[in-house]
């Protein structure tokens, strides 16, 4: 476990575009805990940038599953989409530092680009983007901008990382961790529909609510490189973090949203209380939960 101070803030931070599951409980359960022993304050922040996908009824499951659960959290609730102005700010930021770039390029376009290059090079979330757009001059970039052409705004990893020097986290599992965000490229801060990206948005989030600790699934553990760099190219805090184990049901595979008998509500309906919810969770018995519940 990580060890801050009496101050500590953790956080739960869910998306609404569907019900919470086991694992849900799980990382929620686990923040409040680690909010408690630290003699802290937990805090829920609703991360809704993609207004596609998210419903206000999924909201309102939120908190009544969290609040089913026994858990209790510090108001008021953050929600992205109220926001919009403070990632706004932070693209303007790094765009006045020189490391930001648009990309014009089409999901078709890099993929095209990617098999005709000979040994393209994969990160965490597949191939790296080869840098097309980044040799445009800057007359061309804003002659596309000015006809109103889509792009994404990108990250110039080689020049965030030369103005960042080396970088590094603790981690309450993996102790010292020393970041490589090269291995992500020139990741996307922000599309015309999407106006930030996940990895701008908790980042910047996480600073502005103080928060000290993040606790999160193990998934999310490579992105916590890019988070150091966009933390130090900002001038933002740098919490500590704990990245738990995920947990699975009997298949062997993390529980994910579609799977509908695995949701709060569901096992609620199926005559489980919070205390066994609870207990199974604590206890990662998700083999005998699933085979119950099915």
């Amino acid at each position: 476990m990580t060890d801050t101070n009496s101050n500590a803030i953790t956080r739960f931070a869910p998306s609404p575009t569907g019900h919470l599951h086991l694992g849900h409980a799980y990382s929620a359960m686990f923040a409040g805990s680690e909010a408690e022993r630290l003699g802290g304050r937990l805090i829920v922040r609703i991360e809704d940038i993609d207004q596609t996908r998210c419903r206000p009824e999924f909201e309102a499951a939120i908190f009544e599953d969290l609040a089913w659960l026994g858990l209790s959290w510090e108001e008021s609730v953050r929600r992205q989409s109220d926001h919009m102005n403070d990632y706004a700010g932070a693209l303007e930021r790094l765009e006045g530092m020189g490391v930001l770039y648009p990309c014009f390029c089409t999901r078709k376009d890099i993929q095209r680009e990617i098999a005709g290059a000979a040994n393209a090079p994969h990160g965490p979330d597949g191939p790296v983007y080869p840098g097309t757009c980044k040799a445009l001059a800057k007359h061309e970039r804003a002659r596309r901008m000015n006809a109103g052409e889509p792009h994404a705004m990108r990250l110039d990893m080689v020049a965030a990382i030369e103005q960042t020097g080396p970088l590094s986290w603790n981690d309450g599992k993996a102790g010292t961790v020393e970041a490589t965000p090269e291995i992500f490229g020139d990741v996307v801060l922000a599309r015309k529909d999407t106006p930030t990206s996940y990895h701008l948005a908790v980042t910047l989030d996480d600073h502005l609510q103080d928060i000290t600790l993040v606790t999160r699934g193990r998934d999310l553990f490579d992105a916590t490189h890019v988070h150091r760099v966009l933390q130090e190219l900002l001038g933002l805090s740098t919490p500590h973090y704990h990245h738990h184990e995920l947990l699975v049901g009997a298949d062997g595979k993390r529980f994910a949203k579609r799977d509908a008998s695995l949701t709060l509500r569901a096992l609620r309906a199926a005559g489980k209380s919070p205390a066994n919810v609870r207990q199974m969770v604590e206890r990662g018995l998700c083999a005998p939960l699933a085979k119950a519940v099915d």
